[in-house]
């Protein structure tokens, strides 16, 4: 008797072991979608010794082609094969032990969402507003401090967190619609859990989730959704090259290469170039690629096949659940570059229509149009993306408007005139500053004309301009080049502020008048197709003066900028190629009609952007 009791509480054990300390705490990503043109779907499961346990699946249209275990026991990844016509639902992903079932965990399958025009990228047709998040307004004060972020609201710290938030956005989306702007890039919005400067957000400790000092998954879903029934797309801002360093992978690791020098730190050396250098060392390329940015943003390696697939999965989720009409991919060259081509290439597999734009902060097109779509490089690298942030000009522009006489615009003529270096340089994003430099109106001394000329240059220019959050009000940052003070709040965004940009309370004329300004140049922007796809024509500059023309069958935009303290007078017949028998042109701004027949004045310090009225031959 006591020899069978012994039996079944052994037996009893044996079940109860089975069970005990197994539970789920990470599925990634967390659903998906039937319809993906890659039918292979890698999920990582995370859980105390889950490594112990064997999947299983039994679902209509989906097969387990494989599980994947690491160094570390607490995951496993888990490979699925998902047919187009597999039953959408849940599907049940038992974990058995021994032949026990001791875990079910129900994964969530959904239809890819089949409307192309959901997930059109932005073009050359967009103008696109650049919004730091927490700095923009703070739409839902009950956020600000949670208990379970380490960072709490602290307004007067110029590198603290501020308290903007998603809802702010969205308050203000008839503000940017009205400005003329028909894209809105946000720098990052997923949770950053870091002791401090967690507000930027280029320091992800989780790829799945939206910092909740921001909202929710939901509510960055609900103002996509907003944003693109007023006709303007989303563009994320994403990171593959780092993490932060309380990203929740960084306490349990599934193999020790999963960061780059086995996760110590070692600075990169910035040097862009070894990525086209014929000559580099091989250790100075992997210094560049393998090397962290700071100790608290540990840089990934991209070489492990998990972490590469996991990467590539992550974007493609975000594109699909809110509806994303472009990337902004941070740091593009730092990553492995075989698997940037790989990342990008699967990207815009999927969604054709899509668009990403990279950031290689560089001043020589050489190296930016490496990166892009269609180049044939001399070292046999292709890359898949489609568009790239041009630095280039951005630089040639600020130096110069800040220069007299003819030298400045002869570099940015020249920087334009190597556009034959990129595969494709009307797809270039254009742009007088962004959130990590000195603002357009510090770079040009507190000067309103030449802000105004950077501005009339980046809307007529080949490409898709981008303008900054608060340029439109001639935000500054006066004796400071700190990080904080130049992503400074936006004026309005939040309750106390004494001057309100949306409604013009507390706004001096200079702010109003450029407001009205690019209120006026961008919306006209939207109906002026020749700059969307035109022709570029332009001309030698001049003393202090640079013409130029984006034209097409129907249409001809004349751009005459004079940097100079005086008026400056040129003769029309210069440009008969472009204008032909025009006699007449409008001002875009002013509306103005004048006679170009035979010259053309330009008042200093002005862009004069015109309509000319062409003639029939």
């Amino acid at each position: 008797m006591i020899h069978k009791w012994l039996i079944c509480l052994l037996a009893l054990l044996i079940s109860g072991s089975l069970k005990a300390g197994y539970e789920i705490d990470r599925v990634e990503p967390p659903n998906w979608w039937r319809g993906f043109e890659s039918k292979e779907l890698q999920i990582l499961v995370h859980g105390e010794q889950i490594g112990d346990l064997r999947p299983v699946v039994e679902h209509p249209g989906v097969r387990l082609l494989r599980t994947e275990r690491v160094d570390s026991n607490n995951y496993l990844f888990v490979n699925l094969l998902i047919e187009d016509d597999a039953l959408p639902g849940e599907i049940d992903i038992r974990f058995e032990r021994q032949g026990k079932v001791v875990l079910h965990h129900a994964y969530p399958l959904f239809d890819k969402n089949p409307d192309e025009n959901r997930t059109r990228g932005f073009s050359s047709q967009d103008a696109i507003y650049l919004i730091t998040p927490d700095r923009f307004s703070n739409g839902d004060p009950g956020n600000d401090n949670l208990p379970a972020m380490i960072e709490q609201r602290d307004r007067s710290n110029r590198g603290g967190r501020h308290g903007g938030d998603l809802k702010g956005i969205q308050n203000h989306l008839n503000y940017i619609s009205d400005l003329g702007f028909t894209a809105v890039w946000l720098n990052p919005v997923l949770e950053n859990n870091q002791d401090e400067y967690s507000y930027h957000g280029y320091a992800a400790t989780d790829f799945y989730r939206v910092d909740p000092r921001f909202g929710s998954n939901e509510e960055l879903r609900l103002l996509t959704a907003a944003a693109r029934q007023l006709g303007m797309g989303m563009i994320m801002d994403m990171i593959v090259n780092h993490v932060g360093s309380r990203h929740w992978w960084m306490k349990d690791l599934p193999t020790p290469d999963w960061i780059n020098h086995f996760g110590v730190y070692v600075n990169t050396n910035h040097m862009h170039s070894v990525q086209q250098d014929p000559h580099a060392a091989e250790a100075d390329r992997a210094g560049f690629t393998d090397g962290w940015f700071v100790e608290t943003m540990p840089d990934l390696n991209q070489r492990n096949p998990l972490l590469s697939t996991y990467l590539i999965q992550n974007s493609l989720w975000w594109i699909e659940y809110l509806g994303l009409a472009g990337i902004r991919m941070d740091t593009y060259p730092y990553p492995d570059k075989t698997f940037m081509a790989a990342w990008s290439q699967r990207v815009m597999q999927e969604y054709p229509q899509f668009n990403i734009v990279g950031e290689e902060w560089d001043s020589d097109p050489a190296i930016v149009s490496y990166w892009q779509r269609g180049k044939l490089n001399q070292d046999g690298y292709l890359s898949y993306l489609p568009a790239l942030m041009d630095f280039p000009v951005q630089e040639a522009l600020r130096d110069a408007l800040r220069q007299e006489g003819e030298a400045g615009w002869r570099r940015l003529y020249d920087i334009v005139a190597s556009d034959f270096l990129y595969a494709d340089p009307g797809s270039l994003v254009v742009f007088a500053d962004n959130h990590d430099m000195d603002r357009v109106y510090e770079q040009q001394g507190s000067d309103v004309d030449r802000v105004r000329m950077a501005m009339s240059y980046i809307a007529t220019m080949r490409g898709t301009p981008q303008v900054y959050y608060g340029t439109e009000v001639l935000m500054q940052h006066p004796g400071s080049n700190d990080h904080g003070d130049i992503r400074s709040d936006f004026p309005g965004g939040w309750p106390d502020d004494k001057v309100n940009a949306e409604t013009g309370a507390g706004m001096d004329k200079d702010q109003l008048a450029f407001q009205g300004f690019i209120r006026k140049l961008f919306n006209w922007r939207k109906t002026a197709t020749v700059l969307h796809k035109g022709k570029l024509t332009h001309f030698i500059p001049a003393d202090n003066l640079y013409v130029y023309f984006r034209h097409d069958e129907t249409q001809v935009v004349m751009v005459a900028m004079n940097k100079g303290r005086d008026a400056e007078t040129v003769e029309t017949g210069r440009f008969q190629e472009i204008l032909r028998q025009a006699t007449t042109a409008k001002d875009v701004i002013s509306g103005q009609t004048m006679d170009i027949s035979q010259s053309l004045t330009v008042p200093a310090r002005t862009a004069l952007i015109l309509e000319v009225f062409t003639v029939a031959e």
